[in-house]
């Protein structure tokens, strides 16, 4: 008798996991973005967090955990609880980057966490305040060898791919300045606004409304290509450095272990958030192109973006411990 009862629990347990699943979500959704608010990656993660609410049927809130190049807020999703209500958005810094750049990385962006979707790619932009003295690249590099080690520049923090832009412009150019980083693309453009750090590596997104308004003079973008929405921005190649080419991504990640049902509901309404025409004509507005997908897609994405930037790191000999 205490046998069949023991039996029936389990059956009766193991029957309703999949209903938990199924029942998601039944509260808001928090969404950690790992730097600070008015950068790139917040901008995209409230474009796509709007648009994942209605889908859901339950509130999808943008929590900023910004820090240690974006490495504060992806370890705290790593150790959330594994059920789909803590996600990050991801980026090249945090799942890519991280890996080959830290002595003792804090996660591992393979093991620790489960993908759900590949949401944008988006170009960088180097850009200068509006008083700056250099009007294009060739003249920031020649201001640069005349001034070796004077002039500060800034992105959203060390580790960032945007840091890595500024060091490889450095190692490609020839040239030397000082890095200062920021905890977010929103505190290093408010400086380079104000003339006080005014030299930036930033995404083009969030440095788009400031491009427009003439507060900040765009040199180049550091994609192969022009920024469809900036046609009239060189390439950095075109601007004078050749050979040269960054860029950044933005996808969506839950804690490892995360029930493959509940990524999969996740995963259906990042990608019905892309489609939306609001979603996709706001971040096409700001130079973002739209990606989607499935979460073994990412997976895949996230190891061969690991692979690509090992050598590119340690021939920089960037490394932070």
């Amino acid at each position: 008798m205490k046998k069949r009862r023991l039996i029936a629990c389990f059956l009766a347990l193991a029957g309703a996991a999949p209903a938990v699943a199924q029942g998601f979500p039944d509260k808001p959704v928090t969404l950690v973005v790992p730097f600070a608010p008015g950068g790139s990656t917040d901008l995209v993660a409230r474009t796509v967090a709007q648009a994942m609410s209605t889908q859901l049927g339950q509130q999808v809130l943008v929590d900023n955990k910004g820090g240690a190049g974006g490495n504060l807020g992806a370890s705290f999703v790593a150790k959330a609880a594994p059920d789909g209500y803590t996600i990050l958005m991801g980026t090249i810094a945090t799942h890519a980057l991280v890996a080959s750049l830290y002595a003792k990385p804090p996660f591992d962006p393979v093991a620790d966490f489960a993908p759900i979707a590949w949401l944008v790619t988006v170009p960088n932009v180097l850009t200068v305040n509006k008083d700056y003295p250099a009007k294009d690249v060739k003249e920031l590099i020649a201001r640069l060898k005349e001034k070796p080690g004077e002039e500060i520049y800034s992105s959203s923090g060390n580790g960032t791919p945007l840091h890595l832009s500024g060091e490889l412009f450095k190692s490609m150019a020839g040239v030397d300045m000082v890095h200062v980083p920021y905890q977010g693309s929103g505190p290093a453009l408010v400086d380079a606004i104000s003339g006080a750090v005014p030299i930036n590596f930033d995404n083009l997104p969030s440095s788009t409304e400031h491009i427009r308004s003439g507060a900040l003079r765009a040199l180049a973008v550091t994609t192969k290509t022009r920024a469809p929405n900036f046609p009239d921005i060189p390439t950095m190649e075109e601007a004078g450095v050749p050979g040269y080419e960054t860029n950044t991504w933005n996808a969506l990640f839950a804690p490892a272990g995360t029930p493959p049902d509940v990524v999969a509901k996740l995963n259906e309404a990042a990608n019905a958030a892309l489609k939306d025409a609001a979603v996709s004509k706001r971040l096409a507005e700001v130079g973002a192109s739209t990606v989607g997908g499935t979460p073994e897609a990412l997976a895949e994405h996230v190891k061969s973006e690991v692979a690509r930037w090992k050598p590119v790191i340690e021939a920089s000999g960037a490394r932070i411990e």
